[in-house]
């Protein structure tokens, strides 16, 4: 009984040290202050003999395996509280068939039995156009905002995609200006495959790659990027009021820097009042981080491929950038939980992640149109291995995709969840030691999928919903709860050995070419 009072003892001290840590540093355990002490309690039943009954999240087993950052074995935990880090790096501007169309075993594109393409998009100017192999690491893009959108979807026939590269914008202003198309329209067709992107088809076949992953909104960068970290994208009449907020697919609030390009002399700052994760995140105590690399932002002054740059920084709240303008961040005092990229990179070699990460590049690494794709890859490379490196990968979900179709071909027609979306498909990849080695995932996902799954291993399943979260925001739905969006916990197998990392290099050779 000795014994069993000093363990109790230093889990208790344990849990008031981690308690006493600044929050922005704290190593989150991934459970709320109240499950905590919930299980220094079960830990008193344990240590009493006692029952079964005990929380699935805390089940002791006879031998410890790797331990955890913050000292806890992830032998006591199972199903998805083995994960207590999820880091979301979000490139730019790619569609699925574009990146993974000729994947083995993916919902990709279909050939003849002489192995032509199947798809021949219409092309107003005479004939269509199939899918074709593109070599090129630099590549134009087409619009893709709201509106074309719905062309190149086209009442679910996707055969709008060359029409819509050849329309002639009203207004181009940067080269991220969903309104913008590159150089030949018929580029939209084309697609890459382990030739170009060697890296991103090795983590595919490695663990696990999402083939019918929806951006949540049928839009562009902006309106994405408040999707991913709130669930929603809209317009408030006042400041910091949530009740005053209406959706807003095209044409939310401009940051500062974007607005300037439209025009705007003078912009006032955004007002995103409605409620997002990390509202949630800091009642429950769960730690977070937004990490923006430093270099250029991604918008320029005119479309041409070589423009004047601006600096981007965790403090130059962009279209990429948007959290520094809630008003929950700010009124919780968050602000500084955006940091530079850098910092990242130094929690991961000491094992220091916080519990959530968004991890954002610059402009130049990006993959948005006309950035390289090997200067992107090799950014997300550096990513991954330095979280593969850090004693913090054995309890990590990495999810890797791309923010919008940036107007790429994909014959996947996306369905209809509400009002707000979802938009077209794009590419979506789950790395973790527990993911289902090779397993592709046919189920309905979109990046809301991402806030289920925080929500579910932090939060217990507690969703961004007005009606239980104390912010009464007129969102048309809560996303997560959509009967038709899968449940990312079944690309993992938590009794399986931990996959080891695979470290790769951030400039790898071609690979070869898909069939």
């Amino acid at each position: 009984m000795r014994r069993e009072r000093l363990i109790l003892s230093q889990h208790a001290s344990l849990i008031r040290r981690s308690e006493r840590t600044p929050f922005r540093f704290r190593v989150d355990l991934g459970i709320s202050h109240k499950r905590r002490r919930s299980l220094l309690a079960r830990r008193v039943v344990v240590f009493a003999v006692v029952v079964a009954g005990c929380s699935a999240a805390a089940t002791t087993r006879s031998v410890p395996s790797t331990t955890a950052s913050g000292g806890t074995p992830i032998s006591v935990l199972t199903g998805i509280h083995k994960i207590k880090h999820v880091v979301i790096i979000m490139q730019e501007n790619r569609s699925f068939d574009s990146y993974f169309g000729t994947y083995p075993g993916a919902d990709g594109l279909s050939r003849t039995s002489s192995g032509q393409f199947v798809t021949c998009v219409p092309d107003p100017k005479g004939g269509c156009v199939r899918p074709f192999h593109d070599p090129s690491l630099i590549n134009s893009g087409g619009p893709h905002g709201q509106y074309v959108a719905k062309l190149d979807i086209h009442n679910g026939k996707m055969d709008g995609f060359v029409r819509s590269a050849e329309i002639k914008p009203k207004s181009c202003v940067g080269n991220n200006d969903p309104a913008c198309s590159g150089g030949a329209p018929q580029r939209v067709m084309g697609y890459h495959d382990a030739r170009e992107i060697p890296n991103y088809w090795r983590y595919a076949s490695k663990y696990v790659l999402q083939d019918r992953l929806f951006e949540p909104n049928a839009s562009w960068s902006l309106p994405q990027h408040l999707f991913m970290v709130s669930g929603w994208s809209a317009t408030c009449a006042r400041a910091g009021a949530a009740e005053s907020c209406r959706s807003a697919l095209q044409r939310p609030d401009n940051p500062p820097d974007y607005a300037r390009l439209h025009g705007t002399k003078s912009p006032t700052a955004p007002n995103y009042a409605w409620t997002d994760l990390t509202y949630l995140l800091k009642k429950n105590r769960v730690s977070w981080g937004y990490y923006v690399a430093k270099g250029t932002e991604p918008d320029c002054e005119n479309d041409a491929t070589a423009c004047a740059t601006k600096p981007q920084s965790a403090r130059t709240p962009g279209i990429w950038n948007p959290l520094p303008w809630f008003t929950t961040v700010q009124n919780d005092h968050q602000v500084g939980n955006v940091q530079d990229s850098t910092n990242f990179f130094a929690a991961a070699q000491v094992g220091e992640l916080p519990a959530v990460s968004w991890v954002i590049p610059s402009g130049p690494n990006s993959e948005h149109p006309p950035s390289s794709i090997a200067q992107g890859q090799a950014w997300t490379t550096k990513v991954i291995n330095a979280v593969m490196r850090s004693k913090d990968w054995a309890s990590t979900a990495i999810f890797l995709s791309w923010d919008d179709w940036g107007g790429f071909y994909d014959h996947v027609a996306p369905p209809v969840v509400d009002a707000n979306g979802y938009g077209l498909r794009v590419p979506g990849v789950l790395i973790s030691p527990y993911a289902r080695k090779g397993y592709i995932d046919h189920q309905t996902l979109s990046h809301d999928a991402y806030l289920k799954f925080i929500e579910d291993v932090f939060l217990n399943a507690a969703r961004i919903d007005p009606a239980v979260d104390g912010r009464a925001d007129p969102r048309p739905s809560v996303r997560e709860n959509a009967s038709l969006l899968g449940d990312l916990s079944k690309e993992f197998d938590f009794n399986q050995a931990p996959q080891p990392p695979v470290i790769l290099s951030e400039h790898p050779p071609p690979g070869p070419a898909s069939g």
